[in-house]
């Protein structure tokens, strides 16, 4: 059922109230961000953005065109120099600062990620925290980046290896986490030495706008970070990306994207980072604590509403628990409380847009039409807004579009299996590897599942593993490199060889 209306969200934050809302869209920038000022879209177009709860307009903004992206791009180039002879100290402040901001103004940023996506408020908190981590961690990392020295074999000299600055990059983030993918992305970048151009979402632009402000008041130089916003993303970007002037490319969004983005690298041999499309397997064994894995199962499969790349798509279980794993996890969901975010207690709020809802239909009624059973939920939500029931659908058999396409929406499928062969096969069966979940209290189960599942990442008994500290990305066709972890800034880093005469000759 959808919840009513409510005057302020839980005790732990500040209370939302329509004011609030007003003055906090109010507040977040409506111009591009280039070269360290804000400034209007060269043709004067702006670009609409929807709250998906209500389907109402929250906020006109620039529309940027080509012509914009390459000021963009000339700021970025411009900064460069400078940003990479900052010493490594003060660009690590700079993040720490830009950090510290963002605890002062969390409640502002979780509100406007509510707003412009959808996402319930606690979760909004929770990537404010999340995103938060990626400018500490890698205003730590900053200082840490090393090389090394010594003979060469033959001792007719002396090796220096060294590590710079890729140089300009290009930044592209999806639409579900706003800030997160911001700031794993700047961060490193940053960090490393590298001046930026970042194009967000158009659904979903108000956050980076924000950000890009609390970088100005913690101190960044301009041209250091530049931000575009538009609705012709293909046409602004592909000039960027074949300057030979530009040499990174970061990514996250869907595979086929991802694909067309890497061809347009291809001409410039550009550093690329792509981190796209999942269909991540969800492993329950028979000897598994099964209170354990429906706590996982709701965490993986409804955080986000679903919207996430990490995001359980195929729970594989095994057949003498699949019932009661289904009976256990149908009850939680049942009580999954549907409305706006700001509501008090709404653990589900809309899906991005009205594509979303058909997609989530569709696939659903592919599956019952193969003999899967829907136990709860399973229809778009009356009413305004692009909602859809929180659903659980079982005995998913083998072909059903459900099992190869990314939801990206809360519907839980589950799929029977026999051996531990079985379970792998099914697993393993798609083109993705971005993330599996696996559980089964046996240890020597689980380190075979390490090794047998081909996924970049992996949690066991657990159904969140995305971590600041920790190594991001994929295997197959979910994607190349990696965004965190002490990996994270080398993506933004090249290497020098130097050779130099043996001193002592």
């Amino acid at each position: 059922m959808r919840s009513g209306c409510a005057a302020s969200d839980d005790d732990k934050g500040v209370p939302v109230t329509e004011n609030r809302e007003t003055e906090l869209l109010a507040s977040v920038p409506d111009g591009l961000f280039i070269g360290g000022e804000w400034r209007a879209a060269k043709d004067g177009r702006t670009l609409k953005v929807y709250d998906p709860a209500t389907g109402a307009t929250v906020k006109e903004i620039a529309d940027a065109s080509p012509e914009d992206g390459k000021a963009a791009l000339d700021a970025a180039v411009d900064a460069f120099p400078a940003w990479a002879a900052t010493p490594a100290r003060e660009r690590a402040e700079i993040l720490r600062r830009a950090f510290d901001l963002l605890q002062e103004r969390k409640e502002d940023f979780a509100l406007l990620m509510t707003i412009e996506m959808g996402k319930p408020l606690a979760e909004a908190r929770g990537e404010v925290a999340y995103g938060g981590e990626f400018l500490r961690w890698f205003s730590e990392e900053t200082a840490r980046v090393q090389g090394r020295y010594g003979a060469n074999p033959e001792g007719t000299g002396r090796m220096i290896v060294s590590q710079h600055p890729v140089g300009p990059c290009f930044l592209i983030t999806p639409w579900n986490f706003p800030l997160a993918m911001a700031t794993r992305k700047i961060a490193p970048a940053l960090a490393a030495g590298c001046t930026v151009v970042i194009k967000p979402a158009e659904l979903t632009p108000l956050t980076t706008l924000a950000f890009a402000r609390l970088l100005e008041d913690a101190g960044l130089p301009k041209g250091v970070v530049n931000v575009f916003t538009t609705s012709t993303s293909g046409k602004v970007s592909e000039p960027i990306i074949r300057d030979p002037r530009l040499r990174k490319l970061s990514f996250t969004g869907s595979t086929s994207v991802g694909q067309r983005l890497l061809e347009q690298a291809s001409q410039g041999v550009l550093r690329t980072s792509m981190e796209l499309g999942g269909n991540a397997p969800f492993v329950v064994f028979d000897d598994a604590d099964l209170d354990k894995a429906v706590d996982g199962a709701m965490l993986a499969k409804f955080r986000n509403i679903g919207q996430a790349c990490t995001a359980a798509n195929r729970f594989i279980v095994q057949r003498s628990v699949a019932d009661e794993f289904a009976r256990r996890v149908t009850e939680r969901v049942k009580d999954l409380k549907i409305g706006r975010g700001t509501e008090d207690g709404v653990a589900i709020g809309p899906l991005i847009n009205q594509d979303a809802v058909d997609k989530a239909t569709s696939l659903v009624a592919d599956a019952v039409q193969r003999g899967a059973q829907v136990r709860t939920g399973g229809s778009e939500v009356d009413g305004v807004g692009t909602f859809y029931e929180p659903t659980v659908v079982t005995d998913v058999q083998p072909g059903s579009d459900i099992l190869r396409e990314e939801i990206f929406g809360p519907v839980l499928a589950i799929i029977p299996f026999d051996t531990e062969d079985d379970a792998v096969r099914i697993a393993n069966d798609t083109e993705y590897g971005l993330v599996s979940y696996v559980f089964t209290e046996s240890l020597s189960r689980g380190q075979r599942m390490i090794e047998r599942l081909e996924t970049g990442m992996m949690g066991l008994n657990m159904g969140v593993v995305s971590n600041a500290a920790a190594p991001f990305g994929g295997w197959k066709m979910s994607g190349l490199g990696r965004e965190g972890g002490a990996e994270g800034i080398h993506e933004y880093l090249q290497t020098k060889y130097t050779l130099t005469a043996n001193p002592f000759a």
